[in-house]
């Protein structure tokens, strides 16, 4: 009788990747977590139900085949786990990285639901995928036919890489423009080392590259070149720039030197681990070391500049934020690798003001002219508490008269948030519909935008979100554009 290699969760205890002490990864941007050893991935996949509806399944953005690989795991059956991941995911390694599992998949596994503790679907998807690139699995494509029809992609995130792939897999000729010098949008600027390293989102573009995928980089459209140049080049347009604008703050002196936006302090550091050249860092604007920082915010990206604060070395990091902890949108996993590594929360706050001016031993290391404002000595704090529920369902925060306080600090991060550009005014495009929020309207299901042969993924029409709904719809405007391009070759032939 053969073994039962499944249903094991009632004997054997959920665990993780062995995770890094707070003192040693918080001195460099190392991932956190160790590797899974082959025995134990093997072991943690054998916890699955097999559930006939699969919970984690239907809760996942992509709909990845979760049940159908942990079994292959769990027997041993590494390539075809890895075949059936990558079916349905272009990055599983970064999913398996950085995707809130407690909020999908893992928090909706039904042994999570019934108390034995969820299996632990991230690592498991991290661990079949690096094996695979380990083992050589994972190699450049070529398309069974080439195709004449191009694609001209703007932005090179996640959704459209993840366009990208299919497209070229499907044969035809594909160009990424995008205005950094590097591929990867946010994978590769905006989220730090410790949570994806570098060369896992390298050695993609480097495989795309490899694959015939065209990269135009250090590219700005509406400066560099036009977008109706992009769409007089190419037979269907993609626009997957993300989102970049970052909200603003309603207060005095949110310009004052010393107040910078997240998106800007990530970037930066950032560039260092890759060894580059940020005289923005040097001269100590975007960096944190030995100084007192706060992080206004409360999402992954509030998380991602704290975290980032402790490994450079800040002298106290406290992150605002104005609702408390139960409401706060950011991974609560995220949240407690803060808090070991030193991060401070103040909960129910908000910043009133931005006084002061630096004085001292600060002012020797700091004081300097930035754009004729005064540098940042201290942050008012507002305490809130909460009220009634706004339209969201969410309490809101309500200013306690008499509360407020001074809180020291030489660096002030803004981490709330991104909005998008105003596309149609900065590449001069008319005819390209818009939201009320600014955001491209696009057909949910074929992505296709007000312009014909333009379409539109990621969150630039989702406003900020996951990067597995930017993949999703990146996967899912490949097959729109392939439809468009064949109905094109149709008519054309007839």
């Amino acid at each position: 009788m053969a073994t039962q290699k499944m249903l094991k969760f009632t004997s054997t205890p959920r665990e993780m990747p062995e995770k890094r002490s707070a003192d040693e990864r918080s001195e460099d941007f190392h991932e956190i977590y160790r590797e899974f050893a082959d025995a134990k991935a093997t072991e943690q996949s054998s916890r699955c139900s097999q559930c006939g509806v699969p919970y984690c399944q239907s809760h996942c953005p992509l709909h990845n085949n979760i049940p159908d690989w942990l079994r292959l795991t769990a027997e041993g059956r590494l390539l075809e786990a890895y075949q059936v991941s990558q079916a349905t995911n272009t990055f599983p390694e970064i999913c398996g990285r950085i995707c809130p599992q407690d909020r999908l998949c893992e928090g909706n596994c039904v042994i999570e639901q019934s108390g034995h503790g969820t299996v632990t679907i991230g690592a498991v998807e991290k661990y079949i995928t690096d094996t695979a690139w380990e083992n050589g699995w994972v190699q450049p494509f070529t398309p069974d036919q080439e195709r004449a029809e191009s694609v001209g992609i703007i932005g090179a995130g996640p959704g459209g890489l993840a366009a990208a792939d299919m497209l070229r897999r499907q044969g035809f000729q594909v160009t990424i423009y995008d205005r950094y010098d590097r591929a990867g949008g946010l994978m590769t600027y905006g989220i730090p080392g410790f949570k994806l390293e570098k060369d896992v989102v390298m050695r993609r573009n480097q495989l795309l590259a490899d694959s015939g995928v065209e990269f135009v980089l250090n590219c700005n459209v509406g400066e560099d070149i036009s977008f109706d140049a992009i769409r007089g080049k190419h037979d269907a347009v993609l626009i997957a720039t993300g989102v970049y604008k970052t909200r603003d703050l309603d207060i005095d002196n949110t310009d004052a030197g010393g107040v910078v936006r997240a998106i800007d302090y990530l970037t930066a550091s950032n560039k260092i681990d890759f060894g580059d050249d940020v005289p923005d860092f040097d001269d100590g604007e975007l960096n944190a070391n030995g100084k007192r920082v706060v992080v206004i915010g409360g999402g992954d990206t509030a998380m991602d500049c704290v975290r980032t604060a402790i490994r450079q070395g800040a002298q106290s990091v406290k992150c605002l934020y104005r609702r408390d902890r139960t409401n706060m949108p950011g991974s609560q996993r995220e949240v407690q690798n803060a808090e070991e590594e030193g991060v401070e929360f103040v909960w129910l706050s908000a910043p009133g003001q931005f006084t002061g001016h630096v004085t001292g031993d600060m002012a020797t290391a700091q004081e300097r002219d930035v754009a004729g404002n005064p540098q940042i000595a201290s942050v008012r704090i507002q305490k809130m508490r909460l009220g009634q529920p706004d339209v969201s369902g969410r309490q809101s925060p309500e200013l306690i008269e008499g509360a407020d306080y001074d809180e020291p600090a030489e660096l002030v991060i803004k981490a709330l948030g991104f909005e998008p550009e105003d596309l149609p005014k900065l590449w001069g495009v008319d005819g390209l519909e818009v939201t009320r929020w600014g955001t491209i309207k696009a057909n949910f299901e074929t992505h296709h935008t007000s312009l014909p042969g333009v379409f539109a993924v990621g969150d630039i029409v989702r406003g900020a979100s996951l990067v597995v709904w930017a993949i999703r719809d990146g996967r899912e405007a490949a097959a729109s554009i392939a439809h468009f391009l064949a109905g094109d070759a149709r008519v054309a032939a007839q």
